[in-house]
């Protein structure tokens, strides 16, 4: 009744911890990023475990932010925890209510993103830097890398990649695999196609595990780090790559080989704008898709300097 009062004629909010409000999200979060969520709070939880959520400010977090910046951490990724505080806050304000239909949170506060001003521009590998990488792959990883070049998937894609999301296309002897769209960035099922590279690759490891397509010694891939990743890029000589290069690579590819914009909006997995009549209408076919997909593993290889490979040689 006191709250209530407190609200009412004085304007004051009910309190409630960050613990207390982080566990509200958790629990009452979709799944599609909860494990995200919960490791970006974490981070955060000891920089705010102190306040109540009525009491974060922006000059708050600026030790965090100082704190990622001597790890070496990239604006982006130290934006990821500001993100979902943000958006928890912004809950706290408009959404959520007690039981006395008091909101959380009065007034959410501003929380400042940092510039991505540091971000690295994206890095396709010419054909010869990618045979290099994969003769010093070993394992799962030598199916991966070209794999992922010949499909444009990400990492989470390819190492989460299920034998049940694999799609018999008798009209055109071939397969394709769709990713449910919890499992794909933009929220939208993902049609994977397999050229013939990416085909030949699926049918050698078809029949080793029950439910993953890509396992190393018969059990799921946790992370590019266990199959040797790093090790195979510094023995390449291409430390400075990601694999959300490799995606890049395939992109560049479909590109080169001429293929039209609204074609690799397909292919690379990009959303497409529902809304427009001319897409509605246009949706390419999977025959057309795969022909402009195999155009990457038969193109004559000629590497030119790509503007990224330019300004690493400069630096």
């Amino acid at each position: 009744m006191e709250q209530i009062r407190q609200a009412s004629v004085l304007g004051r909010m009910p309190e409630h911890s960050f613990y207390e409000t982080a566990t509200h999200y958790l629990k009452t979060k979709k799944k599609d990023s909860l494990a995200q969520d919960a490791m970006n709070l974490k981070i955060l939880a000891p920089y705010l475990k102190d306040l109540n959520i009525s009491e974060i400010r922006d000059h708050h977090l600026d030790i965090y932010r100082e704190d990622r910046r001597l790890e070496g951490v990239k604006n982006r990724t130290i934006n990821s925890p500001l993100e979902t505080l943000r958006h928890l806050l912004n809950l706290a304000e408009k959404k959520w209510v007690d039981k006395n239909d008091l909101h959380w949170l009065a007034k959410a506060p501003t929380i400042e993103m940092l510039p991505l001003d540091d971000a690295r521009p994206p890095y396709p590998l010419s054909f010869q830097e990618e045979k290099e990488l994969i003769n010093q792959c070993e394992g799962p990883l030598k199916l991966i890398v070209p794999f992922a070049s010949n499909t444009g998937t990400r990492k989470s894609e390819v190492l989460g990649l299920r034998w049940e999301w694999e799609i018999r296309v008798p009209e055109l002897n071939i397969s394709v695999f769709v990713i449910p769209k919890n499992m794909v960035k933009n929220r939208e099922p993902r049609l994977v196609v397999l050229n013939d590279k990416a085909n030949e690759i699926i049918e050698s490891v078809r029949g080793e595990h029950p439910e993953f397509v890509f396992t190393h010694e018969g059990m799921p891939i946790e992370s590019l780090r266990s199959i040797g990743w790093n090790e195979a890029r510094e023995n390449a000589k291409l430390p400075h790559i990601r694999f959300h290069d490799l995606k890049h690579t395939y992109g560049r590819r479909l590109f080169k080989a001429g293929v039209s914009i609204e074609i690799r909006r397909y292919l690379l997995g990009h959303k497409v704008k529902k809304d427009s009549v001319t897409n509605h209408y246009s949706e390419p076919d999977l025959e057309t898709l795969l022909e402009h997909s195999n155009k990457v593993c038969h193109m004559k290889i000629n590497d030119s300097p790509t503007y990224a490979s330019l300004l690493q040689r400069a630096s």
